[in-house]
């Protein structure tokens, strides 16, 4: 009897061990999702990390990459040229990629959300369109009277077209403002914002039209986009914008995440639907706005990197996701000046070409991946 009773033990034990299974398993997913997150963010820190060192190294010059770490600790190169060409060159233009990768990208994960548009990107709300106004009037119209008045206010050199795009995209930046505290539907915003962005856009092909060749010359090498443009000088206004932007994202994750399930839900769950909103709106201006006004307009960033955000980190929390794309929206900027400088040869293609040849292809996946799914759900 001591016998069936042992054996009845050892029979009852593997049961209760694979009954405790699921159990276990289920406690530990959350973790295991947890880990695996921030593995992928310290794997996207030391990939920014990496490209920012390689946009040091390498371009028709390549340097060493114990000489570049020997240059930012304030060491003597091999060569006195490569200090000037680190610190005086790719260093400012370095930062500026990087900074406006990250500006780019949470701005448009912004948008996204705001709009429950999987298209949305930067400039929906016509900030581009009136950076390039401002830049189109100055180069293309009032010409070298243009020029005297931006020197009269000390703005001359090279801050003259960035002070012009300034102007116009916080005049578009009030526009968009005033017409959001008025109006109750994100639609009726979105196409206000298209319709503004169309308006420019006429008003600068007036322009272009009876410019001479030379002014639309100028005009058309800004529109091309460029990291390379911003100086030392401009870059203590360039990272404060892109900071003070950011920072308002991060204090904004928790209302963009009530908004993922639509503006009753978040109304219901106690937000300030029209304060978070003007938030939302005044944070993507500043990012989107000051990026254009010393870049110009880099196009698909903003689009593309949420979208690979989201998919690998397999979740909508802002929380992550805003960390997650200042990582590599700033990774694939680099990348993309760094294969627009075409390394060892003199030529520099169009930045904007380049982000287009990265992002629509992403573009081009999430539209199949939703078609798909709408069919797989019925239509």
């Amino acid at each position: 009897m001591a016998q069936v009773k042992g054996t009845d033990a050892r029979l009852r034990a593997p049961i209760a061990t694979r009954d405790m299974l699921p159990t276990l398993t289920a406690r530990s997913l959350p973790r295991l999702r947890r880990d695996a997150r921030l593995i992928i963010l310290l794997a996207l820190a030391g990939g920014l990390f990496g490209a920012f060192l390689l946009s040091l190294a390498v371009g028709s010059v390549v340097i060493p990459l114990d000489q570049i770490i020997t240059i930012l600790l304030g060491g003597e190169a091999a060569r006195a040229t490569w200090s000037t060409i680190v610190l005086d060159f790719r260093l400012p233009k370095a930062l500026t990629a990087l900074l406006a990768g990250a500006a780019l990208s949470v701005s448009g994960l912004q948008m996204q959300t705001l709009f429950r548009n999987p298209l949305a990107d930067p400039f929906v709300l016509g900030i581009s369109s009136g950076a390039s106004l401002g830049v189109a009037l100055v180069v293309l119209s009032v010409g070298t009277t243009g020029a005297v008045l931006l020197a009269g206010l000390g703005l001359a050199g090279d801050f003259g077209l960035t002070a012009a795009a300034i102007i116009g995209a916080a005049c578009a930046l009030l526009l968009v403002l005033l017409v959001a505290a008025r109006v109750q539907s994100m639609m009726t915003l979105l196409i206000v914002g298209l319709m503004f962005g169309y308006a420019t856009g006429a008003l600068v092909s007036l322009l272009l039209y009876f410019s001479i060749a030379e002014r639309i010359q100028t005009y058309i090498n800004w529109t091309f986009g460029s990291f390379g443009g911003v100086t030392w000088r401009q870059i203590p206004i360039f990272l404060p914008a892109v900071l003070l932007g950011l920072a308002g994202a991060v204090a904004l994750s928790k209302p963009l995440n009530a908004l993922l399930l639509g503006e009753a839900y978040a109304q219901s769950m106690g937000l300030n639907v029209r304060r978070a909103r003007l938030g939302i709106i005044a944070s993507t201006a500043l990012l989107a706005g000051s990026v254009t006004a010393f870049c110009g307009p880099i196009g698909f960033l903003g689009i593309a990197v949420p979208h690979l955000c989201r998919g690998l980190l397999h979740t909508a929390d802002h929380r992550l996701l805003i960390p997650a794309t200042v990582l590599l929206g700033g990774t694939l900027a680099l990348l993309a000046d760094l294969i627009a400088q075409v390394p060892g040869h003199q030529i520099v293609l169009p930045l904007n070409a380049v982000t287009a040849l990265l992002g629509a292809p992403v573009v081009i996946w999430v539209i199949l991946r939703r078609a798909s799914t709408r069919a797989s759900f019925g239509g």
